[in-house]
């Protein structure tokens, strides 16, 4: 009760943030219950006289604080959860917040590397950006005899607390919701704020940053487009997170590219196809791919910093993405619809043949057109609405990944307006398919279920040893005077001798199932 009552102090506070910034009155009354209309108006007598028109949302969100801003940046990426218009409008929400004090930076450094900041830095700047999380500054470090410049980020002061605190009433809400909506459970709010939550967790642990940094470099080593900068471990904690200093152009100061005399087209299509390499072929991507974080070095390579927030596919999910990709882009919307149901996305009482029809409805209008003509706002929103018609339930990867893709081809248009993304999509989509699901596909498929079966065959010999030991221990037990009637040995044997025939037959099953199917393959 009294959590409840504490969540509910603090919710109402947030909720009179929300009134005086005008958010109540962005919200359209006819679409609210008649209790709801009543609280609007109620709302709208807090409202600030002279508020600002425009993101009313954003600016109530930084007003709130770190744990609310990350909030707002996170269901940026779930319009399926809040709505396009309301996703667009988070976009706009800048993570932003003044600096913390010079002091407190160098002594939280100093702590958290048990050193004093000069055997650590030869030169330690002021903070050059500042978020809710952290903020980063210049330094220096001596590497054979030679300066070095790094960035340096720090942890902000006490902001794991203040997290947690405020996670507990997203939590509380989310809760409440699903205990009385049947959409606020189709759209699974308590797992919407549980992967908000872990990202935020992996977000204060600066060296899961690093780790993140640490795979791609692995993940992209070979890649002649793409790169990130180098760790420096020993200058990393938990609170601090030392890394390259890059000094290239950022891909969102226009200005510099063109004096540089960049290929503007060239680089949209290194964006595009950079992401879908990350996406597709090790399943682990930049999922904040914004020009603020993208940068071009002089070797021509994007060089991609601010890894907070990371996606990861399974090969379930990857596939999935080439097959929906690739029947977009040859217009088979059959198989992207077969793709979805093998998947296990949409429920198997529905029809392809419809589901098919609506996936047409979405693909057809972005044919023979450049990026210019495509509205991805208009393309997202069909996919949402197909995704509550056909009772598919919310997948929260595969959100992120596509709304991480509105923001990379958002990027690359702004580099050549004329981009077809399809076109730049169209060979790495297929060189994955061709890996994956091709000969050498079918081939390594058939190893892998090979290895599986070889599992399931060992445990045989196994089970059969268990049946003797349980008929050897009935023995015992009845030479030994231990009394069972008739009735209850016949029960027991009855029992165990149907719990061997069922496993028995049951991994037999198995055993020839997969032994098919490996025949099947190979025979491909």
């Amino acid at each position: 009760m009294i959590s409840a009552i504490t969540h509910i102090t603090r919710l109402i506070r947030a909720a009179f943030v929300f009134a005086r910034e005008g958010v109540f009155g962005a919200v359209d009354p006819s679409l609210v219950p008649p209790p709801g209309q009543l609280a609007l108006k109620l709302a709208r007598l807090v409202e600030r006289r002279g508020v600002k028109q425009g993101p009313r949302l954003s600016r109530a969100l930084t007003r709130m604080g770190p744990a609310y801003l990350k909030l707002g940046q996170f269901l940026a990426t779930r319009p399926d959860v809040v709505g396009f218009n309301m996703a667009r409008d988070l976009e706009s929400l800048q993570d932003r917040l003044p600096p913390f004090s010079q002091a407190e930076a160098e002594a939280a450094i100093a702590t958290s590397l048990e050193r004093p900041l000069k055997d650590i830095f030869v030169t330690f700047g002021p903070p050059v950006a500042a978020a809710s999380i952290a903020q980063v500054h210049r330094g220096e470090v001596m590497r054979d005899g030679i300066r070095k410049a790094v960035a340096v980020k720090v942890l902000r002061p006490n902001v794991a607390s203040r997290f947690r605190r405020d996670l507990s009433d997203f939590f509380y809400v989310a809760h409440k919701a699903e205990a009385y909506s049947a959409e606020a459970r189709r759209l699974r709010l308590v797992e919407v704020i549980n992967t908000m939550s872990r990202s935020v967790a992996m977000e204060m642990d600066l060296r899961l940053e690093a780790a993140a940094l640490s795979e791609m470099a692995e993940n992209t080593e070979g890649d002649p487009d793409f790169r990130v900068p180098d760790v420096d471990w020993d200058r990393t904690t938990h609170n601090v997170l030392t890394m390259e200093w890059i000094d290239g152009i950022a891909l969102n100061d226009h200005k510099r590219l063109e004096e540089a005399q960049v290929d503007l087209p060239d680089l949209g299509r290194k964006v595009i196809q950079s992401f879908l390499r990350h996406a597709l072929r090790d399943g682990f991507f930049h999922a904040d791919m914004h020009p603020g974080n993208l940068f071009l070095d002089d070797a021509g390579r994007l060089v991609a910093v601010d890894f907070g927030i990371m996606g990861r596919l399974g090969m379930k999910e990857r596939r999935f993405l080439a097959e929906i990709l690739l029947g977009f882009i040859t217009r088979d919307y059959r198989r992207v619809a077969e793709v979805h149901f093998e998947a296990g996305y949409v429920p198997s009482h529905h029809s392809v043949e419809n589901f098919a029809q609506a996936i047409r409805a979405i693909g057809e209008p972005i044919h023979n057109r450049t990026a210019e003509e495509i509205s991805m706002a208009r393309l997202l929103t069909l996919l949402l609405e197909v995704t509550g018609l056909f009772d598919m339930t919310t997948r929260p990867e595969l959100i992120l990944l596509q709304k991480t893709m509105v923001v990379v081809e958002g990027v690359a248009r702004g580099f050549d307006p004329r981009l077809d993304i399809w076109k730049v999509a169209d060979p790495v989509v297929r060189e994955w398919i061709e890996r994956n699901l091709g000969p050498v596909g079918r081939i390594q498929g058939a190893m892998s279920g090979a290895g599986v079966l070889g599992h399931l065959l060992s445990k045989l010999p196994e089970i059969a040893n268990r049946a003797v030991t349980v008929l050897e221990q009935m023995e015992d037990m009845t030479r030994e005077g231990h009394f069972l009637s008739p009735d209850t040995i016949e029960a027991l044997g009855r029992k165990e001798a149907k719990k061997a025939r069922v496993s028995t037959i049951a991994l037999c099953v198995i055993a020839a199932a997969s032994i098919g199917i490996l025949v099947a393959l190979l025979r491909m």
